[in-house]
């Protein structure tokens, strides 16, 4: 319990409070709007805002990928990113004041708010991958809790010209609270090529990005089901804040009670936000939804921004174990995560769309039409399904964070050892490579230095920390690290 304490007492209120701006700006911009629908061939395409917008945000994701070292560095910077959230901001605040069905603006709204935006997670992930993941897993989840609750005073209290400016302010106050080093590539500190289980981390890794899919892929489906065209895109998103931030809670209690070793936490909350979705996927398609005190759509929005959170923590993971900069695990992360949700809001217009021409050149009987409205809605069950019990199962979870938990101790021991000794940030860095086994050629060549170099620096770590051998500094790891 001391332990599990520690990693709340670690947790940084200014990481915590920027992501919460962050969070409560994308839940805003994402599901607190109006669904505004354009014309295809005389029949509507809804959701029109939400389908660029994640358009926008899969480009810039995937344009961070395939850009170069030096672009990288330069979208990371700060002045960038104020430069991102300035676009977002007055993009947001553009649209409160247009009226609110103006179809015009979905275009450049959803180039300026989420293009920007895509640059500001990827921040977030330099950001969080600063720190231990049992600390950034409980700050995500924190953060998203205040960001959820943010968005239900919003819609309790009612919308207005002030408040929409608040929250259109909000990018520029997440920016502010970004800490992002100069980033320096892909590769951490302990090269791939020495990792165990190489061809274990990649499976996982695999399997959670098309789980990743499959579950945006459910939830674009579901927004696209029940939806009339300059109506609120949720009408019921009070009551989704409502459940999304009861879960939250939960999950933090996990958190606190359980640790974060071999996913007892994150597994309990993976299982509950897929049981709250799966949950309103069966209150939208039973006879008797009527009877349920809140809409099922509330439930699936409640549950798939619970995901998020959960898929949040898994990208910082995998950052981790891949030994990849946690910007790119982000990047691929949220591009599969979108990528999926435009795909099941594209899938879902199509089924709207020939369902109406069919009601439009061929009468149907009123059963008959509901049966084929509900299409949707048992795709984006049978999506979920799929995900949870094929994909990314309890198991793997469990071999995710056992994994973690053990790079989380080692990079624990080289900070402690560090720490104690008084090394620099150079031997530093070649202390993580000596404790792997590597040798100083090796080390060398990861670290583009000449081997005397290294040899040096191994010299003062030796000298440092008491020893003489490469061994005796091993046997100083093991000791340090049982103390932790």
């Amino acid at each position: 319990m001391a332990q599990r304490a520690g990693v709340f007492e670690a947790l940084s209120p200014r990481r915590t409070v920027g992501f919460a701006c962050n969070q409560a700006f994308m839940f805003y911009v994402l599901y607190m709007g109006f669904n505004r629908s354009f014309q295809v061939g005389g029949l509507s395409f809804e959701r029109a805002e939400l389908f660029f917008m994640l358009a926008a945000l899969v480009v810039g994701f995937s344009l961070f990928r395939r850009a170069g070292a030096g672009f990288r560095r330069v979208a990371l910077a700060k002045p960038a990113l104020y430069v991102c959230a300035f676009f977002a901001s007055a993009a947001s605040l553009a649209s409160s004041l247009l009226p609110e069905h103006s179809v015009a603006w979905v275009v450049p709204e959803g180039l300026l708010v989420g293009m920007p935006i895509s640059f500001l997670l990827i921040a977030w992930g330099l950001t969080f991958g600063r720190e231990r993941t049992a600390v950034t897993v409980s700050e995500v989840f924190l953060a998203s809790l205040i960001g959820g609750a943010v968005c239900l005073l919003f819609s309790l209290v009612g919308s207005s010209s002030m408040l929409s400016a608040a929250f259109a302010l909000l990018p520029l106050a997440s920016v502010f609270n970004i800490d992002v080093p100069a980033w320096e590539g892909g590769a951490l500190a302990v090269p791939s090529d020495l990792a165990e289980g190489a061809d274990e981390k990649g499976r996982l890794s695999a399997k959670i990005m098309a789980g990743t899919f499959l579950f945006g892929s459910a939830a674009g489906l579901m927004e696209t089901y029940g939806t009339d065209p300059g109506s609120a895109a949720m009408p019921f998103h009070a009551a989704s804040f409502v459940v999304f931030c009861a879960f939250l809670i939960g999950s933090l209690s996990l958190l606190l009670s359980h640790g974060f070793g071999r996913g007892a936490a994150l597994n309990k909350s993976y299982r509950l936000a897929i049981l709250v979705v799966m949950v309103g996927i069966l209150v939208v398609g039973w006879p008797v939804a009527d009877l349920s005190p809140t809409p099922g759509k509330a439930y699936v929005l409640a549950g798939y921004l619970g995901l998020e959170a959960v898929l949040i923590s898994l990208f910082l993971m995998l950052a981790e174990i891949l030994e990849v900069d946690s910007s790119l695990a982000f990047s691929q992360g949220f591009a599969a995560l979108f990528a999926g949700e435009l795909a099941g809001l594209l899938l879902g217009n199509v089924n709207d769309l020939v369902l109406a021409s069919l009601v439009r050149d061929v009468p149907l009987a009123a059963g008959a039409i509901d049966s084929a409205s509900y299409l949707s809605v048992v795709l984006a069950g049978g999506l979920v399904l799929v995900a949870y019990v094929f994909l990314f199962t309890e198991r793997d979870f469990d071999s995710l964070s056992e994994i973690v938990t053990k790079e989380d101790a080692f990079e624990r021991t080289c900070e402690a050892i560090s720490s104690c000794f008084e090394l620099s940030h150079r031997e530093s860095e070649i202390l993580a490579f000596a404790l792997h086994g590597r040798t100083s050629e090796r080390i060398a060549q990861e670290l583009t230095v000449s081997k005397s170099t290294v040899d040096t620096h191994l010299r003062r770590i030796y000298a440092k920390t008491g020893v003489h051998s490469r061994q005796e500094l091993l046997d100083v790891a093991e000791s340090m690290g049982k103390a932790l």
